[in-house]
């Protein structure tokens, strides 16, 4: 597994949560405060967590995560600061598989 792989994947983590707070904010002002509009903010974070489940399952295939681990960080980016918590734990995890493949020696 390449390092790209996981930086991808921290990129998208924050990036989706991020946007999900914001799209959080923009409900609570049309709802509560009946001000605002969510459409385009709607848009915007839908593309971009279809952006980070497709890199987190690339990262989840890789690292060779069961089933439950994958839907654990997939669900992280449903839920507002949920993504803050889990990606520091999810990157040391898949950082240490990375460094551990590179210290490993060539087989010719």
């Amino acid at each position: 597994m390449k390092q790209t792989v996981l930086t991808r994947y921290r990129v998208m983590a924050y990036i989706t949560a991020v946007w999900l707070l914001v799209f959080t904010g923009a409900i609570v002002l049309k709802y509560g405060f009946e001000t605002g509009d969510t459409m385009v903010i709607s848009q915007i974070h839908g593309v971009l967590f279809i952006v980070y489940v497709i890199f987190a399952f690339d990262l989840g295939s890789k690292a060779k995560w069961p089933f439950g681990k994958l839907l654990w960080v997939l669900a992280a980016g449903c839920i507002p600061v949920a993504s803050f918590f889990v990606e520091p734990k999810i990157s040391r995890e898949t950082q240490a598989l990375i460094d551990g493949a590179a210290a490993e020696p060539v087989q010719a």
